[in-house]
């Protein structure tokens, strides 16, 4: 008598997969990479700060550094943190491999193309950087609705301001308004308000 197999999506979840262990969970990448960020963007602040550099770009010193601690670090983790943590809320298989390395791509492309915004340009820094949380809203949106997972759409929500807060710190870059101060401030209220 034949027996059918039974699909067991926690072992589907927790079977070792090929590839490269570190990019196996978005916490090892994201929380590993997030705090080398930390520790080489407070340096630069504090140099800048007490010998008065002048940062390469359109923001000043200050702006950067706030944008840097939370569309770049911040940020880092609380990707981490959601790209471990959704896959328990929804039972899918987790974002890994090719996908999580070109999300991990991405948020490295953001960090240097900030640093060479007066070589690039400020629009194409900002395409650069804000292509990493368009892109993850659309990674976590998907893996929420795939999995009929409505009650965590919130998360997008938060994702959302985010995202639009990052953008004002850019219009700011652009010349376009001045904006930076209320992008960074929703973007520490936001971060503020997804940890409580």
């Amino acid at each position: 008598m034949a027996t059918i197999p039974i699909h067991d999506p926690a072992v589907t979840r927790t079977r070792p997969e090929p590839g490269i262990p570190f990019l196996s969970y978005g916490f090892r990448p994201f929380f590993f990479l997030g705090a080398i960020w930390g520790a080489i963007a407070v340096p630069v602040w504090l140099a800048a700060y007490v010998h008065g550099y002048v940062l390469p770009g359109p923001l000043p010193a200050m702006v950067w550094h706030a944008h840097e601690m939370i569309y770049g670090f911040a940020l880092a983790v609380v990707t981490g943190f959601l790209l471990t943590a959704i896959p328990n809320w929804t039972g899918r298989l987790p974002v890994r491999g090719a996908r999580l390395a070109a999300l991990v791509f991405l948020w490295l492309a953001g960090r240097v193309a900030l640093l060479a915004s007066s070589r690039i340009g400020p629009a194409a820094a900002a395409a650069i950087d804000l292509s990493f949380s368009v892109v993850l809203v659309a990674m976590v949106a998907r893996e929420v609705t795939l999995a009929r997972n409505f009650h965590n759409l919130p998360v997008v929500a938060t994702l959302l301001v985010l995202l639009a807060g990052n953008v004002l710190v850019h219009l700011h870059a652009l010349d376009i308004a001045y904006t930076a101060t209320l992008g960074n401030r929703i973007g520490v209220a936001t971060l503020a308000a997804l940890i409580s």
